[in-house]
């Protein structure tokens, strides 16, 4: 059976929703120490909202007859382009953490990584929520 495409609105929904499940982790991580597992739940949860993140840029410039693009940086690059973000320096940060992460290596090695993901990333994507809302209101 064939599903039905996604519009943009429901990407940003399902984007919605995931930054609320990574913010409850984000929540966590400030009050407590995380032990590994629940490192790798935040990670994971960080991975999830910056899919969805990436998939509701896409659907939007689908949807303006723009792209595909050919991965990650391109989007994100277009995206500052058109003020869907306005820190095109971190969102490409965010990127490269992502390429450079690998849950093979030491939990130390991630540490920053989680740090960034609590004090700068999670900004972004409330950020990319609240400007993607007033776009596809216009």
């Amino acid at each position: 059976m064939k599903t039905l495409p996604q519009s943009c609105e429901q990407c940003l929904e399902q984007f919605s929703i995931a930054l609320e499940d990574l913010k409850i982790h984000v929540d966590r991580a400030k009050k407590i120490e995380l032990n590994e597992s629940q490192s790798r739940e935040l990670i994971i949860e960080f991975e999830v909202a910056h899919e969805l993140a990436l998939k509701v840029i896409s659907k939007f410039f689908q949807k303006m007859g723009k792209g595909p693009f050919s991965g990650s940086r391109d989007a994100t690059a277009e995206a500052f382009h058109a003020e869907l973000i306005d820190d095109g320096k971190a969102w490409l940060d965010m990127v490269i953490d992502r390429i450079k992460y690998n849950p093979v290596y030491a939990l130390d090695s991630q540490k920053d990584f989680l740090e960034r993901i609590k004090n700068k990333y999670i900004h972004l994507f409330e950020k990319f929520e609240e400007t993607m809302g007033k776009k596809l209101e216009e």
